[in-house]
């Protein structure tokens, strides 16, 4: 979290913010504590600094001279023109590299890339003036947020027992002199605390899109289970994986999982008897439905095929976590999070394998489901009748739209989470990275509800698929000659047969399985933020 590689900011670099103390001019920002009035000398790295932000629209009454004119234009202009070497009017990696030796800033090219490509809006491979100066905005105001939650004091300054504290949140104990061994890295003025400026200057030009404290608030495949397996799994530090908390959070996940699934078993099956059953000739109504299971095989039977969905979770979670983790090494990502577009495809790979290795556990959850009274008596008797009777390839009944269904879900769900918190971290976001208990779920559940409506009509056919054999009159059909009959013989709406009780699910999924984390978390030793 800390980076220890870099040298100090030079006054150039320093200069490039605002050196405005005045309350009127900007109230409310000044993260670094700290008082006094006016204006230092420019370009003196040592004054007091609060952040780069332009007055607001009601405040052009008194704009400052530095933050709101044409001096801090300068200084950017500035700062551009000696970082773009070639004088092309963009920045590149390779400018980059050169202007930032020049200042005395040493980056590794791996962390210039994720700046260029971070700030690069028209994706030409480099930052003209307009993307460069949105990119330091953009920046810093995501540094103003974790440096916000390292001053646990509130005091404006961030010491060694702050430090340690914060990483000992993020699973990592480390000595009171590696914690003062930080702090000298950052430390201009030899007080042993960083302030603000401090803090904002030694990380100016390094990539912010990795910050630990916005993958721990925003981590929710792990927490939320709505009873699908296809979201992409989320990220974890470099410390979380040093340390074994990985498993740990896995492990309460999985448990958080088990209790939310059977939970909604009920509504669960019921969603998987309309998918097979449901048609136009004979509707199957929620309250019909309910009724007809419990009159076949009692209470009991609304949990039919629950034990092989739980069974599932840990297998599963545990594979698709390896997978994820292989493929970013093979796509030759070693930063510790990745962007979307690499999130997406890792995620919607790592997703297949895990897929494809308990797939047959997901044939047998169907049929365990739809199975009448004393049919089968348990897991093995089913597997053992189904290999009997139908042969080995009935494990992958279904397998070719399960799939393909998880490039929608996945990427769906993956682009409206991200769209979501993006968007409450720019307009919300003041204090805190944290979103709260209430926005996360809110955004957990939408994204996973957008996912789910985008892959339901693949759902629907891969458990028809599943099924068939059980039907005695129905023919065994393709995916694409199942699609064409449920279209023919029911309209659009027959492919989402059994939508209300998967919906219906979705909220007390994830309500029951965010309580229960928390709750695993403390058991396991997790460290709650």
């Amino acid at each position: 979290m800390m980076h220890q590689q870099g040298s100090l900011m030079p006054p150039l670099l320093g200069g490039v913010f605002c050196q405005c103390r005045s309350a009127e001019t900007h109230p409310g920002v000044d993260p670094g504590g700290g008082g006094g009035g006016g204006h230092p000398p420019a370009g003196d790295p040592s004054s007091p600094s609060p952040p780069f932000e332009a007055a607001s629209p009601g405040q052009t009454e008194h704009p400052c001279d530095i933050c709101g004119g044409p001096e801090q234009e300068h200084r950017l202009k500035v700062l551009f023109q000696v970082l773009d070497v070639n004088g092309d009017g963009g920045i590149c990696v390779n400018d980059l590299t050169i202007g930032l030796k020049k200042l005395g800033v040493h980056r590794t090219e791996h962390e210039l890339m994720k700046i260029v490509k971070a700030g690069d809006k028209d994706l030409d491979g480099q930052l003209d003036f307009e993307e460069f100066v949105h990119y330091l905005r953009d920046h810093e105001k995501k540094l103003r947020l974790v440096f916000k939650s390292l001053d646990k004091k509130n005091d404006g300054r961030i010491d060694s027992q702050e430090i340690m504290q914060s990483l000992r949140d993020l699973g990592v104990n480390i000595s009171e002199e590696q914690a003062d061994k930080i702090l000298r890295s950052m430390d201009k003025n030899g007080t042993m605390t960083i302030d603000w400026n401090e803090w904002r200057d030694y990380h100016l030009l390094h990539p912010a899109d990795n910050i630990p404290e916005i993958i721990l608030h925003w981590r929710h495949s792990t927490i939320l289970d709505v009873g699908e397996s296809l979201l992409v799994p989320d990220e974890f530090t470099a410390e979380e994986k040093k340390t074994g908390m990985w498993w740990r959070h896995l492990v309460a996940g999985g448990g958080a999982g088990a209790v939310s699934r059977t939970c909604t078993a009920p509504l669960d099956r019921l969603k998987v008897l309309m998918q097979v059953h449901a048609s136009k000739s004979n509707s199957m109504r929620i309250t019909g439905g309910f009724i007809q299971m419990i009159r076949e095989g009692g209470v009991r039977s609304l949990w039919r095929g629950n034990g092989i969905n739980v069974i599932k979770i840990a297998p599963e979670s545990a594979i698709k976590f390896m997978a994820y983790e292989q493929i970013k090494r093979l796509i030759g990502s070693n930063q510790e999070t990745l962007g979307i577009a690499e999130r997406f495809v890792s995620g919607s790979l790592a997703g297949a394998i895990a897929q494809s290795s308990i797939y047959p556990m997901e044939v047998l959850k169907t049929r365990l489901a739809l199975r009448k009274t004393g049919q089968f008596s348990g897991i093995v008797d089913c597997a053992k009748h189904i290999f009997k009777k139908e042969g080995a390839a009935a494990f992958y009944k279904g397998y070719v739209p399960n799939m393909l269904g998880i490039i929608p879900y996945a990427g769906i769900d993956l682009a409206v989470y991200e769209t979501l918190k993006n968007s409450w971290l720019q307009r919300f976001a003041t204090d805190s990275a944290d979103p709260g208990v209430f926005v996360l779920l809110a955004c957990g559940t939408t994204s996973s509800t957008c996912g789910q409506l985008a892959s339901y009509p693949l759902a629907l056919v891969r458990t028809r698929m599943q099924a068939q054999a059980t039907l005695e009159s129905g023919p065994q059909m393709s995916m694409t000659s199942l699609f064409k009959h449920i279209v023919r013989t029911e309209g659009p709406m027959g492919l989402y047969r059994g939508l209300a009780p998967n919906f219906m699910k979705v909220i007390p999924s994830v309500s029951i399985s965010y309580v229960v984390y928390e709750h695993l978390k403390i058991t396991l030793g997790v460290q709650s933020k």
